[in-house]
Order: structure tokens, then sequence, then C-alpha cells
């Protein structure tokens, strides 16, 4: 009875078959030639029956349904599960040129109907070149080779626009062109060229990638993607993209030759691998300006995009924080919008902010979010606003700058008990009563006294006078610079402008660091963050506020030298450049490192406060 209870099991097991798991998908080419056959096929992993496929009016049904069966069994975790896959295949050729829709067809399995996608197959032209050059090969006979000249192979730069705003991204791409002569078994040595003047975010592209059909300047090409990216212009004016290189290998067809031996039966002496080095054409992209009428908000944004900002708590208690999130989300160049600009109470403690990106680089563009956090501590008690938050872009799509605004904010801040109770005041009214008088109080000795002369007085002496003057004079100096100290502590401007060259000097001790462990792009954010850190804290300005423009501007008012401002803006500019460029050299990293270091210098010697 055990058996057979066993054998019941198993059989369900393999079975069994559950409704969720159940996938029924059509497949075909994307796009195919005007005159040629293609398969159109439906894969649903069960026993299924009754398919019911759509009307086709745009192609004809050559031949179909063909039925495949495959079955597979897995044991994991003791755990038996079965599949059945079973596959129906239709030939398909297209009646006319276009694009056309093939909409979801429908299975039963068990007593259940499923849906299949919609598909889209775009119909190519016929490729006349290849249909003459093709008779013509066939009437000179089998053993001619048809040559690969530079319309059958090549390689071509893609650009979505060649006319965009400076920081606008714009999609390039690089692809694999090959035609019916080009045979083309694979391809070696990538060479892109370097995007000077560009800002460059890389797609990633899928492993196995295959060719698909493609009609360009009037025939058709098998087309292998080889690289895409979103490329921002960082200034205007006409900027050539340079050519790549991508070798290539071919199997071309060779004339036969007589073997020499019984062993060169075996060999195949009708093709040869050739290697064949391919390159691409420059593409100039004329890159305009962006309008005058910036926003006071604005900070370099351009694209689609949207914000919103909540805060944690409008009523709250001294000493307890507060924190005001600002999410950024949208399509463009999201990775260098610069943080909003949040404006606590004069009697609030702020704090850096924190930063985290979310981001996705696809042919739509440069899609993301930025989270930025805001924390502040009130001191005091009282009634506080935080002002209205404003975030500017430039909307590519209108061609006008747009201006987002969020709150204000209004804050309730009470007296929290740790700070309720005030300097703590010693009380000495309620002094213990003497009650034992005999014990505590001891009465004056006055028989059998004998006085000896001391001929050393401390009283009036100049010791005597020196142990008041001395503690005097301690305590009025050790008043004048403790009071000092406290009005400099209370001038936040002037602590943060001292505490510049420590704060930059700490960031490139790390920037150091990351230079020996060969850190690129962490080198050159930590050099940033020490650039800009050490401007902030010593312009007295918020980051979100600094730009190159308003940065050359203040340091011209504080007497600067143009030479040493130009030095600043090089850095500053490499450093953008090089987080996004390809890699630079150890030695180059070195350079950098050493110039930041030396133009900080001479900014404290100018700038002294």
């Amino acid at each position: 009875m055990r058996k057979l209870v066993f054998l019941f099991v198993l059989l369900a097991a393999f079975g069994a078959v559950k409704a969720a798991d159940v996938s029924f998908k059509a497949s075909a080419p994307q796009a195919v030639i005007m005159g040629e056959n293609f398969r159109l096929s439906y894969t649903v992993n069960a026993e299924a029956k009754d398919l019911r496929i759509p009307e086709l009016p745009d192609f004809d049904v050559l031949i179909g349904p063909s039925t495949s069966t495959s079955y597979s069994t897995q044991v994991i975790n003791g755990s038996m599960t079965s599949e059945t896959t079973l596959t129906f295949t239709y030939v398909l050729q297209a009646k006319k040129e276009g694009t056309f829709n093939i909409p979801p067809a429908t299975i039963k399995v068990k007593s259940s109907n499923y849906t299949s996608n919609a598909l889209v197959v775009k119909v190519l032209p016929p490729d006349q070149a290849a249909q003459a050059q093709s008779q013509n090969s066939q009437s000179a006979g089998s053993s001619a080779a048809a040559a690969v000249n530079n319309d059958d192979l090549f390689i071509a730069t893609n650009v979505a626009k060649k006319t965009i705003y400076e920081q606008e991204g714009v999609l390039v791409t690089f692809k694999l062109y090959a035609g019916r002569n080009a045979n083309v078994t694979s391809a070696n040595q990538l060479k892109l060229p370097e995007f000077e003047g560009f800002l460059v975010q890389d797609i990633e592209l899928p492993q196995n990638k295959q060719f698909v059909y493609e009609n360009y300047n009037g025939k058709n090409y098998a087309v292998l993607p080889i690289k895409e990216a979103i490329i921002f212009p960082q200034r205007s004016g006409k900027i050539t993209i340079p050519a790549g290189q991508l070798e290539v290998t071919l199997r071309t067809q060779s004339e036969a030759r007589r073997p020499r031996s019984v062993f060169d039966f075996f060999e195949d002496h009708g093709y040869v691998n050739v290697n064949k080095m391919l390159t691409s054409t420059p593409v100039t992209i004329d890159v305009k300006p962006l309008p005058p009428g910036k926003p006071a908000a604005f900070s370099g944004a351009v694209g689609a995009f949207n914000m919103t900002s909540s805060i944690s708590t409008e009523n709250l208690k001294t000493d307890e924080a507060v924190t005001i999130k600002v999410e950024i989300s949208g399509n463009g160049n999201v990775k260098l919008v610069k943080n909003p600009e949040v404006v606590f109470p004069n009697d609030f403690e702020v704090y850096d902010p924190k930063v985290e990106t979310s981001l996705r680089t696809t042919a739509a563009g440069s899609i993301g979010t930025k989270t930025i956090e805001y924390m502040a501590i009130p001191r005091y008690a009282g009634d506080f606003e935080i002002p209205a938050i404003q975030f500017s872009y430039f909307d590519t799509k209108s061609a006008t700058y747009k201006t987002i605004t969020s709150g204000p904010y209004k804050l309730h801040v009470e007296q929290g008990a740790a700070s309720s109770a005030g300097p703590m005041i010693s009380n000495y009214s309620n002094k213990e009563s003497v009650k034992y008088l005999n014990q505590d109080i001891r009465y004056l000795k006055v028989n059998q006294v004998k006085f000896m002369q001391n001929h050393e007085i401390f009283f009036g002496s100049f010791l005597y006078y020196l142990c008041y003057i001395i503690p005097a004079i301690l305590f009025i100096v050790f008043f004048i610079i403790y009071r000092k100290q406290v009005k400099e502590n209370s001038d936040l401007a002037l602590v943060r402008t001292k505490k510049a060259n420590k704060m930059a000097v700490r960031r490139l001790k790390v920037a150091g660091t990351l230079l020996k462990e060969n850190k690129k792009e962490a080198f050159y954010d930590e050099v940033l963050r020490a650039l800009w850190g050490y401007l902030s804290d010593k312009l007295n300005m918020p980051q979100s506020n600094l730009t190159k423009d308003n940065v050359e501007a203040e340091l011209m008012k504080y007497g600067v030298d143009n030479a040493l401002i130009t030095e600043f803006m090089d850095i500053l500019h490499t450093c953008e450049f090089a987080r996004y460029a390809p890699a630079q050299g150890s030695d180059a990293m070195d350079k950098l490192y050493e110039q930041t270091v030396d133009a900080i210098g001479k900014m404290e010697n100018t700038i002294k406060k």
C-alpha cells in the first residue's frame, strides 16, 4: 500500500502544473526583409491545446503550425519539479514594406485560457544591389570570390541629435554594419575615441549581442551594436567626436587549390579567415549655449525634472533634530545636479546634507533620482519659518527655464527638558543647626600659655601681596582670552574661514590615500569635495550657491590675482572631466594632487582673516 501511495505522489509531482507558473510567449525577428521567409513561434511551458493565432493580413503563412515538445525535470532540496515546453512554429513572408503589429494569440491549458504578448515586426525593402550582385556571381561561376568592400562592411557613429544645448544629453551609438558578402566571425580590439568636451555615461549592453537587420542608405545590413552612451557637452560650439576603430575577422571564399597530399583532402580549401581594421567617420555636433535669463535658483540642470520635499516634523523641542528631504527626479544630467539651497534660521545648528543618487542610463536618456536630506538642530525655543525651496532647470523641449517651488515650512520649537532647568545654583539658606556644641566647638585654652617670638612675619610681606596679585593677573588674562574666544566662536562665518584650510588638508589626506590605492574616480571626487568645501568655508557661502562664475567674482573681491583664479578653475575643470573621461595615468593624478595642495597654500597666503 505504501508503494502505491509513493508512486501516486511521484506521478502527481511530474504531472502537476501550477496556473501561476504557466508562461505563453510569442517571438519573431524585430526586422525582416521583404520577400524573405521568417519564423513566428509560440512557446508555452505546459501541455496545451486549442491554439488560436490572430489574423495576419500583412503576411502570408507558408508553413505551420509545426509542433515540437521538450521535457525537463529538476530536483532541488529534495523537491522534484518537471516542466513541459510546447512550441508552435509558423513560417511567414511579408506582403509589403512597413511596420506591422502581430496581435496576441490565445491557448488553453487545462480549463484556463492564456494570452501571449503582442509583437512588432519591421519589414525592410529588398536589397536590389545585393540581388544583382548575387546573379552576377552565379553567372561568373561558383569559384569566383565576392569582394568585401567599404560598402559591405563598416562601423558608423550614429548620433540621435546633431544640434543640442549645452549639458543636454544625447544618445551616441557605434554600430557594425555587415552586408551579405561580409561573413563576420568575430570582432576584436575595440578602440573607441576619447569624448573630449563631453561627460559620458555608458549604457550597458547585453552580453549575448545579436545581429538585427537594418536598412541603411537604401541597403540592408546585419547590424550589431558595439557601444551606446549618453554624452553631455560641457561647452558650447562645434565639438567633434573622433573616429573609432574595430578589428573584425571575416570568413571569405577563396579559389580552390589542388591537394598536394592525401591529408590535404581533409582541409577546408574553399574559405580563409581574414582580419580587417574598420574606422568610423568623425561626427561633429553643434552645441548651442544656454539662453540668457537664468533664474537665481538655476545651477546647471538641463532636461526634464520634478522636485518634491517633505519635513520630518513641524513641532519639536530644542536639541531635537529636524530633517528636510528633497527629491529631484527626471531625465537629464541628474548626476551633475547641485543641491538646492535650504535656508535654516540662524539659531539652528546645520549639518552637511546626506546625498543619495539612483541612476539608470538607457537609450531614452539618463533617468534617475537624487535624494538630499538636510538636518538641523534648534538651540532655542520659538516659532521659526524655513523659506520655500526652489529648483530651476532648463527644459530642452520648450527651450525655457522652469522653476519648481516647495514649501515654506513653519516650525514650532518648545523648550526641551535638558535645558529648561537653567544654570545650577547652590542653595545655602538651610544650614544645619549646631546640636553638639561640646563636641564640634573647641574652647580656647587660657592657662599655661607660652608665646614665642617669630621674626618672619608673613602678613604684610611681599610674598603675602604676591599671592593676591598673581591670581588676580591670571584671572584678568584668562578672562580676556576666554571672552575673545567666545566672541570668535559666536561668529560662525569667522570660525568656518579659519578652519577652511584644516578641513581642506584633512580631505586632501584622504585623496592622497586614494591616489596611492589608484582609485581614480574616488580620488577625483575627494579632490572636488576638498576644493568646493574650501571655497565654501573661505568665502562663507553655501556649496549649493557656488558656481564657477560667482566663485571667480567672489575671489576677485578678496584681491586674488587672475593667475591663481585661473589655476583653481583649471583644477575644478580637470576633476569634473576626469571622473567620467577614460582612465587617466597615475602621473596626471600625482600632478593634479600637487597642484591642488599648492593652489590652496597660495590662496591661504592671499586671503588672510
